[in-house]
């Protein structure tokens, strides 16, 4: 009796059994769709996350004041700390926001090669905007920048021009508009808003040009954006107190360089001593992303923990039918070492079944667990999402379920005496 054999008689036997063999089946395939499904789910949220980040460029970064933060109890108003080595280091003056011309030193002086710095400040948000009779909804921000601000924030223009040094110097009432505006403002249409006077609040400001759509999250409402000039934005009593700093470079590779020679010069802007910590950040533009996709993998963990509890609910389930049905197939074990078959063929007939239960949970878990997560693919419009190592996982637990799940059953009935099994009744 070959192997093949052993086989062969496993699979008519599942065939026979359908009822108990499609319960058990579909127990596993619960456990396997509920892991591959909130992985490609996640999958498709990172590939989200990742699209919506990349085009704020990728390789860029900002320059921000660090705020304080109050610190209670013994050392708290300590102003000196010790690093490793201990040496002791003075902590600067926190919270001190950068002003205008320690931004406009910043950009004349920082001549990194291929790079571009942007000055921009934030204005109010949730502001409603006004066109004759139309408006739109009360979440669009107000941005202050200069002619870098589009390149360092991954915007581009469809329509009309980019500020200029003019707009800049007299701060005048010039602003470009993002899609979402423009739709709200301009109907299908949005091309019509280049010289057309909208008013924010009820300040009148005339449109120069209409960026591109970059699209929105619950996160980001990257095209509920205004921008004019920072000098211009410093009208609004509610616009940030502190001005920022943007840096794009030629490649992303060049970005661990970028940033140590912007912090070096930054630091001269601001006046700091050797011994004194930085009183501002540099941020990456992924930061948030990684922050997400950081969020997602605990997701990620707690997904795997339910789907592996489902599978041990399995594996219990899919060893009690492999027991009954040794007790079942008592005679049918007697027969085959009767005709010459050995213990080793029945060990492989009893882990042939249990093994392909198994396995055709998993496959039918995957294939359910892929479908269910790609609905998210279509809500988020990502392509079409297959976490193929996953599903490499899923198949190695589903036999390792499977294999253990049918050891004992399979020694049992591989020791019973032909002659006592025989004679069972």
């Amino acid at each position: 009796m070959t192997a093949f054999d052993s086989f062969n008689l496993a699979w008519r036997t599942v065939k026979s059994n359908k009822l108990r063999a499609g319960i058990t089946i579909a127990i596993i395939a619960f456990g396997i769709m509920a892991l591959i499904g909130i992985i490609t789910a996640i999958e498709s949220m990172n590939q989200s996350l990742k699209e919506s980040f990349s085009s704020m460029g990728a390789n860029a970064f900002n320059i921000r004041f660090k705020e304080t933060r109050a610190r209670f109890g013994p050392g708290g108003g300590d102003d000196v700390q010790k690093t490793k080595r201990g040496q002791k280091i003075k902590k600067s003056n926190l919270g001190k926001p950068i002003r205008l011309e320690e931004a406009e030193f910043f950009k004349t002086n920082y001549d990194f090669p291929r790079a571009a710095v942007s000055i921009y400040r934030r204005g109010p948000g949730g502001q409603e905007l006004h066109y004759q009779d139309k408006k739109t909804n009360p979440q669009v921000t107000v941005w202050g920048g200069d002619e870098n601000y589009l390149a360092v924030n991954g915007y581009n223009i469809n329509l009309g021009r980019n500020l200029n040094n003019l707009d800049i110097q007299s701060g005048r009432n010039v602003c470009l508009i993002g899609s979402n505006v423009a739709i709200k403002l301009f109907g299908d249409k949005p091309e019509k808003s280049i010289d057309k006077i909208i008013k924010v609040g009820s300040n009148p400001y005339r449109v120069i040009g209409l960026l591109k759509a970059k699209g929105s999250s619950a996160m980001l409402r990257q095209d509920d954006m205004i921008l004019t000039s920072y000098t211009n934005v410093r009208r609004f009593a509610n616009a940030s107190t502190s001005y920022l700093l943007g840096v794009i470079v030629g490649s992303i590779n060049e970005l661990p360089v970028a940033t140590d020679e912007a912090a070096s010069v930054f630091r001269a802007v601001r006046k700091l001593e050797p011994v004194e910590e930085n009183n501002f950040v540099i941020e990456k533009s992924d930061k948030f992303a990684e922050l997400f996709i950081g969020f997602l993998g605990s997701i990620t963990g707690a997904a795997s923990a339910i789907g592996l509890i489902t599978l041990i609910g399995a594996a219990i389930g899919l060893m009690n039918i492999m027991l009954v049905s040794v007790n079942e197939r008592t005679k049918e074990v007697g027969l085959i070492k009767a005709l010459g078959g050995k213990s080793k063929n029945v060990r492989q007939q009893f882990l042939f079944e249990s093994m392909i239960i198994s396995l055709l949970g998993a496959i039918c878990g995957i294939i359910l667990g892929v479908l269910v997560g790609n609905l998210f693919g279509i809500i988020l419009n990502t392509g079409f999402v297959v976490p193929w190592a996953w599903v490499a996982i899923g198949i190695i637990i589903c036999s390792i379920v499977g294999l253990a799940a049918g050891i004992y059953p399979a020694m049992k009935a591989a020791k019973l005496n032909p002659i006592v099994a025989l004679r069972y009744e």
